[in-house]
């Protein structure tokens, strides 16, 4: 009989075959005091699983093909880095001599502290951290109990797995043997083993739980990575339906790939400038496996994350050369740090709790004025950086004009600076403002008289405009970007950029979804800058799409104010 059991589809596609279900040993974590005579040996004990832990990664990463892209292997380079942070290493010793405990108990205990500093950042992408340290204690602590890792990798080749959980540097071995997809019974779509899954292309589902008990080893498998959708001994009904399912994935897939490298031109032929987003000057390459375009957001505050420190200007400048001629000539959208609320730091952990509210607190371009000798490096390293190749400055956070003036004067401080002593810079480099705040949006005519182009961040818009935290499970279902209030302010936006004749583009998630595409377009948006993977589906929309008859639907759209109605009209836009 078949079986139907449901998770969170993370990976999209279509994976038939046999369940391998992964066992592996309970870990002995609990506490055991030890005589001050044996801390010594246990530090020794706990330094030597420490070297296996960083000599297991350093393996995978040799095993693994040397074409493999840098946004890959990075996800190692994460845990071996976590190796020798001293959060871990000489915390866990901290521990092992206060509490005169064994290593197990030691990590355990620096574990959950740690992974209690990410639970409280806001930020899903980043609360999702903790799942790294968890796998990091976790390979740690395999090593102290003496236990090896399953071996018998040769035996995934087409398999489905099905496991409690997976590391990234599972997932990545997993991928080198070929599996056809997975399972697993915990984790959440930002995990850093989903988006692998995702960057791989291996269909995949988590937060199925109890799947080890429900699935088999050898028993027929059929996940839906986009619906998380799996069933446990198909019929041949179910199969032959799959089946169709994966080969119209394939052809789907085709016709996509088949846009890479094509302009984004409606049937109006109107172009449209279609860009990418990044966190990190590595996942340009993912931008490239998709589509060769420039990049519309360079989220810089992950630098100051990974370092968990303020870089100066020689990091800063390093790392936005290695983005700027990797792009190759196109455009690199740079956007000043977006530190406070839930992305921080060590040394602002170290100050005291987080604030009350702390995405309203002191965050982005409030903390950089506050502080501006720690800005300053950023500035100067922006300007260096456009001596290289075409970048753009953009400000976050904005909510008046008394801000813009300020980081404007300072801006012109640094290309001081920087004449003096005679380095070169793009002296004519666009500055922009991220719209993201419903103030700014208000006040938008005003700030495009003063920059060279706008962006609209639709994640913050959307949450400050109808006071909501959206990743607060009680709250998050009044999300909506459709809500008339939001696309009243994106609206004005757009026309105020037509005003002062410069470009708006938008960079939130809201441009990434397809479903608001011919919207987005009817309204008048003629940038996105989206999700690598959602390059090539915005595009296939964009191509298939006449804007004026967009324009004509999307009129009737901004005067309705029933959500219902509007979400009902969007649907039907360019049928």
């Amino acid at each position: 009989m078949s079986i139907y059991i449901s998770g969170i589809g993370v990976s999209k596609g279509i994976a038939i075959g046999e369940a391998y279900v992964l066992v592996r040993e309970q870990l002995d974590t609990r506490q055991t005091r030890l005589p001050k005579s044996k801390i010594n040996s246990e530090i020794k004990r706990f330094k030597k699983a420490l070297a296996l832990a960083d000599k297991q990664l350093h393996d995978i990463k040799k095993k693994i093909a040397k074409d493999t892209p840098d946004d890959i292997v990075v996800f190692i380079d994460t845990h071996l880095l976590m190796l020798e942070d001293p959060a871990f290493n000489e915390g866990t010793i901290t521990n092992i001599k206060e509490h005169s405990c064994n290593a197990e108990w030691a990590l355990q205990m620096q574990g959950e502290r740690l992974v209690q500093v990410f639970d409280e950042m806001e930020d899903p992408y980043l609360s999702t951290r903790k799942d790294d340290v968890l796998h990091v204690v976790k390979r740690i602590q395999i090593a102290l109990a003496g236990n090896k890792e399953d071996n018998d990798s040769a035996s995934y080749k087409g398999k489905i797995i099905v496991a409690d959980d997976l590391t990234p540097a599972d997932t990545i071995m997993m991928q080198h043997q070929k599996i056809a997809g997975f399972i697993t019974e915990f984790g959440g779509p930002l995990s850093h083993t989903a988006i692998l899954a995702r960057t791989l292309g291996i269909p995949a589902i988590v937060g199925l739980h109890h799947a080890r008990h429900l699935i088999h080893r050898g028993e027929r498998l059929i996940i839906d990575g986009s619906s998380g959708v799996a069933i446990n001994t198909p019929d041949d009904k179910s199969l032959k339906f799959y089946r169709a399912v994966k080969r119209s994935d394939s052809a789907k897939r085709n016709l996509l790939n088949a846009l890479s490298g094509k302009p984004a031109v409606t049937l109006d032929n109107k172009q449209i400038t279609l860009h990418g987003n990044i966190d990190r000057p590595a996942d340009i390459k993912i931008i490239k496996k998709y589509d060769d375009t420039g990049v519309g957001l360079y989220r810089t505050e992950m630098l100051f994350i990974e370092l968990n420190d303020w870089p100066d200007q020689a990091t800063h400048l390093k790392t936005y050369k290695r983005a700027v001629k990797a792009l190759n000539g196109k455009p690199l959208t740079i956007r000043t740090m977006d530190l406070g609320a839930d992305k921080e730091i060590q040394d602002t952990i170290d100050q005291g709790p987080m604030a009350h509210n702390p995405a309203m607190g002191l965050r982005a371009i409030r903390r950089c004025l506050k502080e501006p000798q720690d800005f300053m490096p950023q500035l100067l390293a922006i300007l260096r950086a456009s001596a290289y190749g075409p970048v753009r400055l953009m400000i976050p956070m904005l909510t008046n004009l008394d801000e813009l003036d300020q980081v404007l004067a300072l801006i012109e401080e640094a290309k001081q600076i920087l004449q003096q002593k005679k380095i070169h810079f793009d002296k004519n480099i666009l500055i922009g403002a991220m719209i993201e705040v419903p103030a700014a949006a208000l006040a938008v005519d005003a700030f495009a008289k003063k920059l060279d182009f706008l962006s609209i961040g639709t994640n913050d818009l959307i949450q400050y405009t109808l006071a909501l935290d959206r990743i607060d499970d009680e709250v998050n279902y009044l999300f909506d970007p459709l809500h008339p209030a939001v696309l009243k302010l994106i609206h004005m936006t757009i026309e105020a950029g037509k005003q002062a004749n410069i470009p708006v583009s938008m960079c939130g998630e809201m441009a990434s979804d397809t479903q608001y595409t011919r919207l987005l377009l009817g309204m008048g948006l003629e940038y996105f800058s989206v999700q690598a993977n959602a390059l090539l589906e915005v595009k296939q929309i964009i191509v298939n799409s006449r804007l004026e008859s967009l324009q004509d639907e999307v009129k009737d759209i901004l005067q309705t104010y029933d959500s219902s109605e509007i979400r009902s009209l969007v649907q039907q836009l360019g049928n």
